[in-house]
């Protein structure tokens, strides 16, 4: 069994929750790419081959992901976790 310090914890929460912020801020950044370019008649597969993955080489099921989260919310909630732990 191995011991860790408790500064080992906040790093491993850190990195974490940067992973997690960098992650959050990719997917703010393909949403808006896919809203410029989304309309009611273009299906969502099109914009993905056309205009995402050229630029973020994601699978469409990646990007339903990406549609599926609440990213804003998300972002706000993860910064938030930052500053308290003085990362940004």
């Amino acid at each position: 069994m191995e011991f860790y310090a408790k500064k080992d914890f906040v790093c491993m929460k850190s990195q974490q929750l940067g992973r997690r912020l960098n992650k959050l801020r990719r997917y703010q950044l393909i949403l808006n790419l896919y809203n410029e370019h989304k309309t009611p008649d273009i299906p969502v597969s099109v914009v993905w081959r056309k205009y995402i993955y050229p630029v973020y080489p994601i699978s469409r099921t990646t990007l339903y992901e990406v549609l599926g989260t609440a990213v804003h919310k998300e972002l706000t909630r993860v910064e938030e976790e930052c500053k308290q732990m003085n990362l940004l």
